[in-house]
């Protein structure tokens, strides 16, 4: 056996070197290195248990828990020298373990495989991450709340088509964005519920002939309960993809509404200033003042939905159980997190800076005629059929359309034309204000209801 495979904790096997090629074209250390930290702690967790059932001895153990205690300080130094030649993170680890501390370090992986061990690490990885994203996610809500409450009698319209369709408080709008971040975070505690199982014990595929302990490693691992079979627990990545599922639907999220932070801080609508630091100027044009953040932000969603196929893919022509396609997982996965955690922490710092102009979106709730609903309903409660309301108020539209007038412009006479039930109250319901507050139901846009709504958010925000 040559040199280049005795130093590869698998070579046993082999007579022949590993092409130099292929050693580096299946080697992942080059990014599964950032799991380090949960390796260590599994490998810690495996060590203890090794030693509470008698298959460790205790001088092993106090040197396994000492020498990765001082890799992982190596690691956070700088001074770890990662190989290419030892393909992962674990067996790098694990290599340098038995340097340190000679054969204590090649007891560690008894009872152990390296399918268990990445499935574990993977599991440990994305429950670290979304704890830090649930974090992110909380600040943005909290953020929508206050931007909200700022906002809770600013008229601005609302749109359907993108055209104006009724007129509707900013606060009522911001609120929207708060459910919308609300069901994701809903979804990543589903995401680590379903996550949070140890697999660690169940070896290579079959479980192991050693006298483990796998409720051990689970308690000192924080999971919630082990794996029940040990087939699925090394090959399953289902909790990879839902966690790809969670940031595609929260990217979208934010992808839909930097969209309208984009048209809004555009001089067509001018509905809202984006503050200096979250936007870019043009390399020719001086004026230009470009919404960068939201644009990229928008951008990213891609990435997200390209993760999620990745995975999907990847996975659907896999047999059980443990395949080496599996080695691909990573970085897709690795990117969703990165993705999702930069565009909620741009999101949470920028949403509080936004200023809105609710003179501009005042006036631009008085076009459209936007109170013709309230037209239609003030017809119904005097005795007319919605149907026939629905026609008289598209005539009196269509006149004004034609006369460059709103609905509330027209006179008291020249609405009398379209239907004769038409009195001197009706102008009161072809204001905004009246239109806005006529709306006070809950899930309504009226004043006192967004009031009561951001009330209730925030005793939401807190349920477990």
């Amino acid at each position: 056996m040559t040199d280049n495979n005795k130093a590869k904790l698998w070579g046993g096997r082999f007579s022949e070197k590993t092409d130099e090629f292929v050693e580096a074209f299946t080697a992942s250390v080059d990014f599964d290195q950032r799991m380090y930290r949960q390796d260590i702690q599994g490998s810690l967790a495996h060590a203890s248990m090794l030693a509470s059932v008698g298959v460790l001895g205790s001088e092993d153990h106090e040197a396994i828990v000492k020498g990765l205690t001082e890799i992982q300080h190596e690691i956070e130094a700088g001074t770890f020298s990662w190989s290419v030649g030892l393909e992962d993170v674990h067996m790098n680890i694990e290599a340098r373990l038995t340097e340190k501390i000679g054969d204590a370090g090649k007891r560690l992986h008894t009872g152990r495989s390296r399918n268990d061990q990445v499935a574990t690490d993977i599991r440990l990885y994305i429950r670290e991450a979304c704890a830090d994203l649930e974090r992110e996610l909380d600040r943005l809500l909290t953020s929508y709340l206050n931007l909200a409450e700022k906002h809770v009698d600013t008229i601005m319209p609302g749109f359907t088509h993108l055209q104006t369709a009724q007129p509707v408080t900013f606060g009522h709008h911001v609120m929207a964005w708060f459910e919308m971040a609300l069901r994701d975070r809903g979804r990543l505690r589903d995401t680590v519920r379903r996550l949070n199982m140890s697999p660690l014990g169940s070896a290579a595929l079959a479980g192991t002939s050693y006298p483990i302990d796998r409720q051990m490693t689970a308690d000192l691992l924080g999971f919630d309960a082990v794996c029940e079979n040990s087939l699925d627990a090394v090959s399953d990545r289902d909790f990879a993809i839902e966690f790809c599922a969670f940031a595609s639907t929260t990217m979208m999220h934010l992808s839909r509404i930097s969209e309208e932070l984009v048209l809004w801080s555009s001089a067509q609508f001018d509905f809202i200033e984006l503050p200096d630091r979250y936007c870019t100027g043009s390399s020719i044009m001086p004026q230009k003042k470009n919404p960068d953040v939201a644009e990229l932000v928008r951008g990213k969603s891609g990435r997200a939905y390209g993760n999620l196929m990745n995975l999907l893919v990847l996975m659907k022509g896999q047999p059980l159980t443990y395949n080496k396609d599996n080695q691909e997982d990573k970085e897709p996965l690795f990117d969703s997190v990165d993705t999702v955690a930069g565009c909620l922490r741009a999101f949470a710092d920028m949403i509080p800076a936004i200023e809105a102009k609710p003179d501009n979106m005042l006036e631009a709730a008085s076009k459209g005629f936007a109170t013709a609903t309230d037209l239609a309903d003030y017809l119904v409660v005097k005795g007319l059929a919605f149907r026939d309301a629905h026609e008289v108020v598209g005539k009196a539209v269509r006149f004004g359309v034609e006369q460059e007038r709103d609905l509330s412009d027209l006179t008291l006479q020249e609405l009398q034309n379209f239907s004769p039930k038409i009195e001197n109250d009706v102008f009161e319901v072809l204001t905004l204000r009246g239109s806005v507050a006529s709306r006070n139901h809950i899930g309504g846009t009226a004043p006192a209801q967004v009031k009561a709504a951001i009330e209730r958010a925030r005793a939401r925000m807190l349920e477990s």
